[in-house]
């Protein structure tokens, strides 16, 4: 049976190679047609010899997520709806920035974080993604772009937790940001975001430069707890003891997220007990308006209130934005994403 090739490392690629008396030299050719050119067939690696094309083609298959639907935004989102091999469905959003795209990409199908608020959680994990599905998704739009090199920021804040899908997470960011052989995405433009796996979220600045996003949504353990279950496990306290520990690339800034929801966490009370939690750390604040969808609990705070709370933040001298997502029409949106057309 023939294997995907892009689920193996570069080391396995070159353990392969060495079996079959092939040179080094030739994994980053193969690479190289795959990440770089784009290639999906072995007949267009025009500098490989016609008849090692053909062992490659007995031994591997080049490997796509199939394109199920596609749906464009008022404002221009493009939201992918993927079909994996065994037929499960995940979803990626590519972004319109002012000179640049950015692509949501998801790590997991479901997710067993259980936050409230957030509709992938609702269906629980069905199973972690493999480290080629994940960058399977960032392949195939750039794949639909008509101009690929505009898509230079990832963001992994689509379905699932990506520190709990770890060692396919690294070995994705590895394949995602390699200058040689790789997609060359800058580690200071991938962002990963983490409900507060506080163990892993160490390890993740150990064994990678990209930077981390915290989804922190309120200031005391009860509420906390209330809203994201993982809380329980990694209380407030634990969390903020980890971010003082992490390894951060000199320069950047801890990113920490923070859903409004009206009357719940929104109180400027709220924002100056924020500000005295995160000081000790060198942080900055994305403030993000919750992002209704049918049936849920929570309702979005009025802009006045939105402003007031942000106004406290840059009062206490923090970098504080509030993103307002995009693709809202076509439940593209930060905490919408559910692959519900599957």
């Amino acid at each position: 049976m023939r294997q995907k090739l892009q689920s193996l490392t570069r080391e396995e690629l070159l353990q392969w190679l060495d079996l079959h008396g092939e040179k080094p030299f030739r994994a980053h050719q193969i690479l190289n047609w795959i990440y770089v050119r784009m290639a999906d067939d072995f007949d267009q690696m025009s500098d490989l010899s016609k008849p090692f094309r053909q062992v490659l083609a007995e031994h591997f298959y080049i490997g796509r997520l199939a394109v199920a639907q596609e749906m464009v935004s008022a404002d221009a989102t493009r939201k992918f709806l993927f079909r994996l091999e065994d037929g499960h469905t995940v979803e990626s959003v590519l972004i319109p920035e002012r000179d640049h795209y950015t692509l949501c990409v998801s790590s997991q199908v479901g997710c067993a974080q259980g936050c409230r608020f957030c509709l992938t959680g609702q269906g629980g994990l069905i199973r972690n993604l493999t480290s080629s599905e994940i960058v399977g998704q960032v392949w195939e739009v750039r794949k639909h772009l008509v101009h690929p090199t505009y898509l230079t920021n990832l963001v992994f804040m689509g379905m699932g937790e990506p520190l709990a899908n770890y060692n396919a997470l690294v070995q994705a960011i590895q394949v995602l940001t390699n200058s040689d052989w790789g997609m060359k995405f800058a580690t200071r433009r991938v962002t990963i975001s983490t409900a507060g796996l506080a163990p892993r979220l160490l390890d993740l600045g150990r064994d990678t430069r990209v930077n981390p996003a915290i989804s922190f949504n309120a200031v005391t353990d009860d509420m906390r707890s209330e809203l994201m279950p993982i809380n329980r496990k990694y209380p407030i306290e634990q969390l903020l003891d980890t971010c003082r520990r992490y390894p951060l690339v000199k320069g950047r800034k801890l990113t920490f997220e923070y859903i409004l929801f009206q009357g719940l966490n929104d109180h400027p009370d709220q924002a100056r007990k924020l500000a005295k939690l995160l000081a000790p750390l060198k942080a900055k604040i994305n403030l993000i308006p919750f992002n209704p969808y049918p049936g849920s609990e929570f309702q979005r705070p009025s802009e006045e209130r939105i402003q007031a709370f942000q106004a406290v933040l840059i009062a206490k001298h923090f970098t504080s934005v509030v993103r307002y997502s995009k693709g809202l029409d076509i439940m593209a949106a930060c905490g919408q994403l559910r692959a519900q057309h599957s």
